[in-house]
């Protein structure tokens, strides 16, 4: 099991799982291929086999998470609530084989700069439908049902507001009396 999906919180629910270009994967293979009889060749694709295995990034539904590492485990994560931008760069190269890099910034300096990845402006799109249903006002049935009643009761006619107006006439105030002290003398005022 990878480790986003062991790290979900209850109720949490991957909306995109983010995925390596495949031009990267055939980039380690030729490498493997090409330069295989030196040893270069086989340390570049395993280099490559071990950091495109160990790293995971997604967007759940409360949450952009980045995790590297096989060793030494990094993780980065950052609620959906405190994403305040998303940056996709993609060269004229990366357009052609489909693939770009993200970077999210958050609130203070939180920055998570993803690696190279398939289909970024899909990764991207997920990212800012979680920011919208985020900061989507959730109502219980009960809770909603008052809210439509008041709003039901703001919207009436102005003849009932007058009629209320009428019977809200302010009293006049009576003086508050005058209290004798313990001693019997009277408080001055």
């Amino acid at each position: 099991m990878r480790y986003i999906d062991e790290s979900l919180a209850p109720g949490e629910v991957i909306l995109q799982r983010g995925q390596w270009p495949k031009v990267f994967w055939i980039g380690a293979w030729a490498a493997l291929l090409l330069l295989g009889i030196i040893l270069v060749g086989i340390f570049l694709f395993l280099r490559s086999w071990i950091i495109m295995s160990t790293t995971d990034f997604a967007v759940t539904n409360r949450r952009v998470i980045l995790k590297t590492g096989w060793l030494n485990r990094r993780t980065q994560e950052l609620a959906v609530e405190s994403v305040e931008g998303v940056i996709l760069d993609q060269s004229l190269l990366a357009r052609l084989f489909g693939y770009g890099h993200v970077v999210v910034t958050g609130t203070g300096d939180a920055v998570i700069r993803f690696p190279a990845m398939a289909h970024p402006v899909a990764f991207r799109r997920s990212i800012e439908a979680a920011r919208a249903e985020s900061s989507a006002v959730h109502l219980e049935h009960g809770d909603r049902e008052a809210l439509e009643r008041a709003v039901a009761a703001n919207d009436r006619a102005p003849e009932a507001d007058a009629e209320v107006e009428a019977e809200e006439q302010p009293q006049p105030r009576e003086r508050p009396r005058k209290r004798s002290s313990f001693i019997g003398l009277r408080a001055r005022r």
